[in-house]
């Protein structure tokens, strides 16, 4: 199983935040873990650890779909005009506990590698890994 770089979570649930970081430091999958309450304080997270292209740039960001001050769809509005260098390395995959019909055809049009239903759990943590970052590992 490949360790990545850097995961950044962003949810406004204090909650799930700990058990998603509990979960992915007891499977061992990254070097560093970020944590954002809202897609505002994501978005700062980035341009703080991407500037310039590092290490520490999240391979994975696990976004909440509802969340006040910036949810997630505005979120990946704002992250798609970044500029494409900053994009390229990022798999984001949306945690939602339900999803409108219009809300997921928006989602389809936005850089989202993926949606999962929320809990996060092992398999599905691990599955996604495998997945999206199979290639470095080999």
């Amino acid at each position: 199983m490949p360790q990545l770089s850097s995961i950044l979570l962003v949810d406004d649930d204090s909650t799930t935040n700990f058990l998603n970081e509990s979960l992915i430091k007891r499977l061992g999958l990254v070097k560093h873990l970020h944590v954002a309450e809202n897609g505002a304080q994501a978005l700062q997270n980035l341009h703080q650890t991407c500037l310039p292209l590092s290490a520490s740039c999240p391979d994975l960001i696990l976004l909440d779909m509802k969340m006040p001050i910036m949810n997630g769809i505005e979120f990946l509005e704002a992250y798609a005009l970044l500029p494409i260098q900053k994009q390229q390395h990022t798999v984001i995959i949306m945690l939602t506990t339900t999803m409108l019909r219009a809300d997921l055809e928006r989602v389809k049009q936005l850089p989202v590698a993926g949606v999962l239903n929320k809990p996060l759990t092992k398999e599905k943590i691990l599955a996604l890994v495998q997945e999206h970052f199979k290639a470095e590992a080999d």
